[in-house]
């Protein structure tokens, strides 16, 4: 499932997510390539997870061979980069400081959870064959996701809403924790067995 893209960077990738009009933010995104490489669905492709990036799984018209070879090319340099964090188990939410827009972190951040890795891990399957456990704590990134909403909702403008802020930083510990267990106790394990997995008929 890896490829050997390099990864043009945020801000390259933001404008050329802009150019195919793509509704989907580059934050979810790498967390849903992130959840499809941790996933146990071994039959989900990266160019499914690609394609569900954009309303009813249809990806923009591609007008030449040359396009299309390079618009995989920009997704997979993506797909790499996250494959990279979740190999070292250093996926994270990213950081934020009292000063920014809370509001909008919040949002980010319940969109990162429940959209991105959860989305991404189960790929568009109810139930997989996993451990009871693992399936249970996944599923727990949903909770946290609707706490960062109800967060949200206790945001007033232009105050320091400091127990928000103290709160916020809270849930990403407890996000940040949970997402380092899948990867170690389940997502590790799991790409190491399909690396040793021989080839079927052999």
């Amino acid at each position: 499932m890896k490829s050997e893209n390099e990864y043009i960077g945020d801000d390259k990738f933001k404008k050329f997510l802009e150019h195919y009009s793509c509704p989907t933010p580059l934050s979810v995104i790498k967390m849903r390539f992130a959840g499809a490489i941790c996933s146990p669905n071994e039959q989900l492709r990266p160019t499914d997870v690609i394609a569900s990036l954009w309303d009813n799984n249809i990806t923009p018209r591609l007008e030449t061979k040359a396009e299309a070879e390079l618009f995989f090319k920009f997704f997979m340099g993506l797909w790499d980069e996250m494959f990279g964090l979740v190999l070292n188990n250093s996926l994270v939410l990213p950081r934020f400081a009292a000063h920014d827009d809370l509001a909008e972190i919040c949002r980010e951040h319940s969109d990162m959870l429940e959209q991105g890795f959860n989305e991404g891990f189960w790929g568009g399957l109810p139930t997989l064959k996993i451990p009871a456990y693992i399936a249970e704590i996944v599923d727990s990134l949903a909770e946290l996701s609707a706490v960062y909403l109800k967060l949200l909702a206790q945001i007033k403008p232009e105050q320091e809403n400091k127990a928000v802020f103290d709160a916020m930083v809270e849930c990403d510990k407890a996000a940040n924790k949970t997402l380092h267990f899948v990867i170690e106790q389940y997502a590790l394990p799991h790409l190491e067995e399909l690396r040793h997995a021989k080839p079927k008929g052999n």
